[in-house]
């Protein structure tokens, strides 16, 4: 938790990864390359105290995450978004299977995506009912740029991923967290483009799309969209990075969502461990609007605009009562090694 104007508030970090991009899990070249991008993301938007060296950036540690979290990050619950990358990585990047490895020792701290390919075919619908049988999956993560057997993408708006989301109704998963942001080398940015996401949303009305990185560079594309579709929501992740080194920019992106999007459909994402959340979280709990950006649009954000954005909104769409699972995670392990050292 952190407060904000002398209140505590519940965060919920809705963009976490668990990967491990360590050379030995390279499958090709193609791995490394990702790796490394990802790398230069972090050393471009990390200030210097939060840098890591390469080595630890490619394969972190249970306990490092456990401590960037939770124990430093003031993060009280993670969303765990599944990157598969099988054609990169030997054994996949961020899977469900390693993400559960965590979520299963801390259930209450972790939410678990899982995702699906439509270019599976019919073939994949056993593989992702099982899937959903087999693992707590309460939502998914599409990556719709990701290489898949000599294809560079796909579309939310392919008749075949419309199967799949007509599949989710019927296993009862209604958040699909869809990458819509930077792209990482060596995929293409056009296969990131946000536009299929408007097809989808008005298809399945039932269904809640979380566009993650809030459509970057696509941001008025996304807005536009998400400004129609009541059930299109923005998350934060990697749009909340630029807060420390470029404050105006992260600004007007703010300004433009509150505009668009307002603060009920805004969800903060640190996209750990890309960047850890500690300095994250306490840069937007300060962080103010300039005052022109905030006359130009009318906008501002504040303090309960902080807490919704931060948690209240993902517990929402996640069917969380806050105050009920404050008490649960204050009797878990890390809940009690939290209450130890402030009372130490």
């Amino acid at each position: 938790m952190i407060t904000i104007d002398g209140q505590e508030v519940f965060v919920i970090d809705g963009h976490i990864h668990f990967w491990d991009g360590s050379p030995e899990n390279w499958r090709n070249q193609w791995g490394e390359a990702w790796i490394k991008c990802f790398y230069d993301y972090h050393l471009a938007l990390s200030p210097k105290e939060a840098v890591w060296p390469f080595e630890k950036f490619a394969k972190y540690s249970e306990e490092d995450t456990i401590r960037d979290l939770f124990i430093e990050g003031h993060v009280d619950m993670g969303i765990f978004n599944s990157t598969y990358l099988r054609e990169f990585f030997k054994n996949g990047f961020n899977t469900h299977e390693q993400n559960y490895v965590l979520a299963q020792k801390y259930p209450d701290r972790f939410i678990l995506c899982g995702s699906f390919d439509p270019r599976w075919g019919e073939a994949g619908f056993d593989i992702f009912r099982r899937m959903v049988e087999q693992y707590p999956i309460r939502s998914l993560k599409l990556y719709t740029a990701e290489w898949y057997n000599g294809s560079r993408g796909w579309k939310l708006s392919d008749p075949m991923a419309y199967r799949y989301l007509e599949l989710c109704r019927e296993l009862g998963i209604k958040n699909i967290h869809v990458h819509k942001g930077p792209t990482v080398y060596p995929l293409s940015k056009d296969a990131f483009d946000v536009h299929d996401v408007d097809y989808a949303a008005t298809d399945f009305p039932d269904l809640n799309f979380i566009v993650e990185h809030v459509g970057l560079p696509r941001l008025d594309d996304f807005c536009w969209i998400a400004k129609q579709e009541k059930n299109v929501y923005a998350g934060l992740a990697v749009a909340s990075a630029f807060i420390a080194t470029r404050p105006r920019y992260f600004a007007e992106i703010m300004a433009n969502l509150l505009y668009w999007v307002g603060e009920d459909k805004i969800l903060f994402g640190s996209d750990y461990a890309i960047w850890t959340p500690k300095w994250i979280v306490e840069a937007f709990a300060r962080f103010e609007l300039p005052e022109d950006i905030k006359q130009e649009h009318g906008v501002d954000l504040m303090p309960q605009a902080k807490r919704k954005i931060l948690g209240e909104n993902a517990a929402r769409l996640y069917g969380i009562d806050i105050e009920a699972q404050k008490a649960k995670l204050a009797k878990d392990p890390i809940g009690q090694q939290l209450a130890a050292s402030q009372a130490a």
